[in-house]
């Protein structure tokens, strides 16, 4: 069995809101082991046998039909994403900063990311499967990619987590 870590997109921040009980019940049903979530916001622990591909479809598949909305997963094992966390490029806690990364299963919108020009105060950088970024703090929707973001095209391929959240699911 191989330990997963499943970011679900727009989970109680876009009006899909779900209880994390009820999340990893369903994923649970669905056959995956030790399912627990951390924090309210879609994170989820995850044990299956199956291949990341295999995890994210069963993961969407149930969500959907549990609670007939578009749900969008991000698998990963949880030491690539232990790897992302570690490969954090710039410092890591900078008063009035927040950081994050931008999870992408998709090259063409992780190059599109990529290639965003940063505004004055915000920084990107490209991660293998990610985007690096830090912007100040209550500026996060306003920034570049947080207005990017917002777009439905990258609904299905992408999904963002600070790393203080990154930090707890690597616990």
């Amino acid at each position: 069995m191989t330990k997963y870590a499943a970011f679900l997109r727009g989970v109680n921040v876009g009006g899909v809101n779900l209880k994390m009980a009820e999340v990893a019940a369903a994923l649970t049903d669905a056959g995956f082991a030790n399912v627990r979530t951390i924090l309210a916001t879609g994170n989820v622990l995850l044990e299956s046998s199956s291949g990341v591909a295999a995890v994210r479809k069963k993961a969407e598949a149930a969500l959907r039909e549990r609670f007939g909305y578009d749900a969008w997963v991000l698998a990963y094992d949880i030491d690539t994403v232990r790897a992302i966390d570690e490969a954090y490029p710039f410092e890591r806690e900078v008063d009035g900063y927040q950081s994050y990364v931008t999870f992408v299963t998709d090259a063409t919108v992780l190059d599109e990311l990529v290639g965003l020009k940063a505004r004055p105060k915000e920084k990107i950088s490209a991660g293998k499967g990610v985007v690096y970024w830090q912007v100040p703090k209550g500026s996060t929707l306003d920034s570049t990619i947080g207005q990017t973001m917002g777009k439905k095209r990258y609904k299905s391929s992408t999904t963002t987590r600070n790393l203080r959240t990154l930090a707890k699911v690597l616990r």
